[in-house]
């Protein structure tokens, strides 16, 4: 405890826990409706276009990467969720073709193109994530709490229709309710935390961050709205506890954190199994 409390001295420990809890709210958020939906894989696959944009900025020397990474997985973000609707190639299909793809072609783009002396640890870092959040600026802090804001203000205010998208998309229509309006929305608000998310946890392991959380809340609840406070609630707890363990003990920033989330899930499971509240 004390090592911690002489470690929360520092700024840079205090921006990556802010930015880690903040990042892990909103996956949690928008992940009990991918889960839903049955789009709980799009992150992996929204990841792997942001590497691959990633490696176009990096080669092309580019200040601000931001500019190339977050429209191009917006782009892949309102592509994938329209391909599960009324295109020949099925939402899966699509999805493996995009992230298998994305993820080819900017290792390649790397490799021919890169300056890097590190290729090896470069990529790793930024599939697996690095230490990066642990060298935040004061101006990334900001940044990443306005777009996690603007989120939850998102999220909010739209909670209705997005509780009536996730269940039913052509009673929605019925009623009035724009689908695909607000199919787009969370198309961008995926594709926005995928982007922020990369510095936490890296490409590969995004994926967690989404499906976990809320996997682990259905274990416990019934209703959406108990789900999607739960999930949130687990989803900052173990990003917080990863974070603690990784500065103290010095392990992989995203990997502890998946890790917590991994273990918490299966005892929210055996809690599940014990209360009966899941077969309920």
């Amino acid at each position: 405890m004390d090592q911690l409390i002489t470690y929360l001295q520092y700024p840079f420990v205090v921006y990556a826990m802010i930015v880690g809890c903040l990042i892990a709210l909103c996956s949690s958020l928008l992940g009990v409706t991918l889960v839903l939906k049955r789009f709980s894989f799009i992150g992996d696959g929204l990841s792997h276009v942001a590497f691959g944009a990633l490696a176009i900025a990096s080669v092309l020397k580019m200040n601000n990467q931001m500019i190339v990474i977050l429209p191009l997985t917006m782009i892949s973000a309102i592509l994938l969720l329209r391909a599960g609707q009324k295109t020949q190639i099925r939402g899966d299909a699509a999805l493996a073709m995009i992230s298998v793809g994305a993820l080819a072609f900017g290792y390649l783009i790397l490799n021919l193109f890169s300056s890097s002396p590190n290729l090896t640890g470069d990529v790793c870092s930024t599939l697996f994530g690095s230490t990066s959040i642990l060298t935040l600026t004061r101006q990334e802090v900001i940044m990443c709490a306005c777009m996690s804001l603007a989120v939850i203000i998102l999220f909010v205010l739209l909670y209705n229709r997005i509780f009536a998208v996730t269940f039913d998309e052509d009673f929605a229509k019925a009623t009035g309710v724009r689908a695909d309006i607000h199919n787009l929305i969370i198309a961008i608000v995926i594709a926005v935390i995928i982007v922020v998310a990369m510095s936490l946890v890296g490409a590969l392991l995004i994926s967690a961050l989404v499906v976990f959380p809320a996997l682990s809340a259905m274990r416990l609840y019934r209703t959406f709205r108990a789900v999607t406070i739960c999930s949130a609630v687990i989803s900052v707890v173990c990003a917080f506890i990863g974070i603690v363990i990784s500065i103290l003990a010095g392990t992989p920033v995203g990997s502890t954190i998946v890790a917590i989330d991994v273990i918490v899930f299966f005892i929210c499971w055996i809690c599940g199994q014990l209360t009966g509240s899941y077969n309920r």
